[in-house]
């Protein structure tokens, strides 16, 4: 393995920001010594993340074995993923007069055929069912934890607690057809279109249009390659989304 240079594009401050969260974690362990500074780790972790490499290249980048590498990532996604808003925290100070936009998607993972519950019949491929209530301007508020890929959208967000809450706060939700049957305060599009009446048609045109910021979220998200085609076990995707999140409420990440 040869190392060469290369960039990372996120900002200083980013990396400098999860240095002090890392070094946080050190004092709480007492740890006395570590063969990469904090600053050093936050880059591992970002470039981990960011650009989707390969433990190999990760540690040949930066002079550490294969397993350090992995350590420091893993120890790294956790402080991040500890920062992440719970669902409740997500939608505190959201009343009557609010609304957020639900949506799913398909986190694409390196599975073989015979792993049928990681299996989604609407992308044709293996990975991890994510959902996430955003701002009506497209702000990611809340990402949940990963389910099998063949979970149905409807089927998780009730899991996740997500319609529940909502209805207890009178938040309207604004969600796309996976979501019909859901009742309480979400609103989904009428099926049928091209032979609903007028108004119906218009109702699906301002509903589109209002939900539409919420893609935004997701493409933040994936912006961080790694959550493009997670090559980790599916066990760590949800934390890995949580990380994510921290980072882009830290406003250096998106």
């Amino acid at each position: 393995m040869v190392p060469y240079p290369s960039t990372l594009d996120v900002r200083h401050e980013l990396v400098e920001h999860v240095s002090w969260l890392i070094y946080a974690r050190r004092c709480e362990r007492r740890t006395r010594w570590r063969k990469l500074s904090c600053f050093r780790q936050a880059q591992l972790a970002l470039a981990y993340l960011r650009k989707n490499e390969t433990l190999a290249q990760l540690s040949a980048g930066f002079g550490v074995s294969e397993a350090t590498a992995w350590r420091y990532a893993d120890e790294a996604v956790d402080v991040l993923a500890a920062w992440a808003p719970g669902l409740r925290e997500a939608l505190t100070g959201r009343g009557e007069d609010d609304f957020v936009i639900l949506d799913g998607t398909l986190i694409p993972t390196d599975r073989v055929a015979a792993d049928e519950p990681y299996y989604s019949q609407k992308h044709k491929k293996h990975g991890m069912n994510v959902q996430v209530v955003a701002a009506p301007d497209g702000t990611p508020l809340w990402f949940s934890r990963a389910l099998p890929g063949r979970t149905h959208d409807l089927t998780a967000a009730r899991a996740h607690g997500v319609i529940e809450n909502c209805h207890t706060r009178q938040i309207l939700v604004l969600a796309d057809r996976a979501y019909q049957g859901a009742g309480a305060t979400v609103r989904t599009p009428y099926y049928h279109h091209h032979e609903l009446p007028e108004h119906h048609q218009q109702y699906n045109r301002d509903h589109a249009r209002l939900r539409a910021p919420g893609e935004r979220a997701f493409a933040q998200l994936k912006t961080w390659r790694l959550l493009r085609r997670a090559r980790c076990s599916t066990n760590r995707i949800g934390r890995i989304v949580a990380a994510v999140h921290t980072l882009l409420i830290c406003g250096y990440g998106g």
